[in-house]
């Protein structure tokens, strides 16, 4: 059962009161385009989880069925607090791992790119980090604990993290101690040489304090939030694949074979010597940090914001359809959702060739749902042509009017 697909409507929700309480108290904590940005790579982590999270699925049920010391029963309470707290134990060495080394940082940097800080921070999750990731959960599999109660608490562990995305939360007290808090998590997010690779943990910070990765939020140094060589990009999909190419080139340019091959397990950011003196990367001061942006008129915010809307809906019936279809029609549901949201990243960036991109867009829907329809991922039947035909008559329209304005104006 994917819980993720019922929290949907929960998460959104919770971003519209977080944007209530920045109206109330007269703060600034999201941009559209950062936003759009962060949930179009959360979008995109769901429908690509549809693809690579089965490995991760047969692994973790591999090692249970053959390799388990101990049968351990769901239907037994302390299970499930002991999977509970093992669970997150197993996700702070995977985030920690996914922090110190190159081929682990490379998916899950994404989720560290925006420059915000906001709940729709917490949905910015990989598209790539089930293919490895799931070997750290294995010595769950050894201690016999149920799939089942695996992947519930997987889950539990996952929703707890989306509420401390947030600046709206200041220091709790005694809960400092024990949990992850909002707090000591904005110190995770941050670019600051003080605060950069610490509270990994994802329900409890005990981890932290006991391997000796914990750091306070301080008063006196405000935390700067993104990545020290920054994405500059609203593309889902460069965001995902941006750090694999930095590494590849890198292996490529190296003289010798040996950093060719051991660049990808290296503590990261480490680079061959001779492709460092050669390629060097930019990395900007803190102090000179600005934060990436792109002007839009309201109305380019508002079509963006309509489009991946539509993508959200989208998407989410991909979801709840995925698990009757095998492979080869999900690939084509995935291919449709990565496709739309790499085109609103092009518009956010108010690129030239935009509308173009968006034209071929719109006329690429109707062999898409076509296709769609064939192998029954959408329901046969006119009702889909339909509102595909009002959706692209509107989405037309809005093209059209701006360029027919640029034609009276000159």
């Amino acid at each position: 059962m994917n819980y993720i697909l019922y929290a949907i409507p929960l998460f959104f929700l919770l971003i519209s009161l977080e944007l209530l309480a920045d109206r109330w108290r007269g703060v600034s904590t999201y941009r559209l385009a950062d936003a759009l940005n962060s949930l179009s790579a959360g979008v995109l982590s769901q429908a690509s989880g549809l693809l690579t999270r089965v490995i991760g699925l047969m692994g973790y049920v591999l090692f249970w069925e053959h390799f388990a010391l101990f049968e351990l029963s769901a239907d037994s309470l302390w299970v499930w607090v002991f999977a509970f707290i093992f669970y997150d134990l197993c996700y702070y060495w995977a985030h920690r791992i996914g922090h110190e080394r190159n081929v682990f940082w490379a998916a899950h940097v994404v989720h560290h790119q925006s420059e915000e800080y906001n709940l729709t921070t917490a949905l910015r999750q990989t598209s790539t980090g089930f293919l490895l990731s799931w070997i750290f959960y294995v010595p769950m599999a050894l201690c016999g604990i149920p799939p089942t109660v695996f992947f519930t608490v997987a889950v539990m562990n996952l929703l707890y993290q989306f509420g401390v995305h947030t600046r709206h939360v200041p220091k709790l007290g005694w809960f400092e101690w024990i949990f992850i808090t909002p707090s000591n998590h904005r110190v995770h997010h941050a670019q600051n040489l003080r605060y950069m690779d610490r509270n990994y943990g994802g329900v409890f910070i005990l981890w932290d304090r006991l391997f000796g990765t914990f750091q306070e939020e301080l008063d006196e140094e405000p935390v700067v939030f993104g990545i020290t060589t920054p994405l500059a990009s609203w593309n889902p999909l460069w965001a995902n694949l941006h750090f694999y190419v930095q590494l590849w080139r890198d292996a490529v340019h190296a003289a010798s074979w040996r950093d060719k091959l051991r660049i990808w397990f290296m503590p990261t950011g480490w680079r061959p010597e001779d492709v460092a003196a050669r390629y060097p990367l930019i990395k900007p001061e803190l102090s000179q940090f600005v934060k990436f942006d792109i002007p839009l008129t309201p109305g380019q915010k508002i079509y963006a914001a309509l489009q991946f809307a539509g993508y959200v809906l989208g998407t989410t019936w991909l979801l709840v359809v995925a698990a009757e279809h095998g492979f080869g029609d999900t690939l084509i549901g995935w291919c449709w959702a990565a496709f739309g949201l790499y085109s609103i990243g092009v518009w956010l960036e108010n690129r030239a060739w935009a509308i173009k991109l968006e034209v071929v867009r719109l006329l690429l829907n109707v062999p898409a749902l076509w296709l769609m329809q064939q192998v029954g991922l959408v329901p046969a039947g006119e009702t889909a042509w339909l509102v595909l035909l009002a959706y692209s008559l509107l989405s037309g329209i809005f093209l059209w009017l701006p360029l027919r304005r640029e034609a009276e104006l000159a």
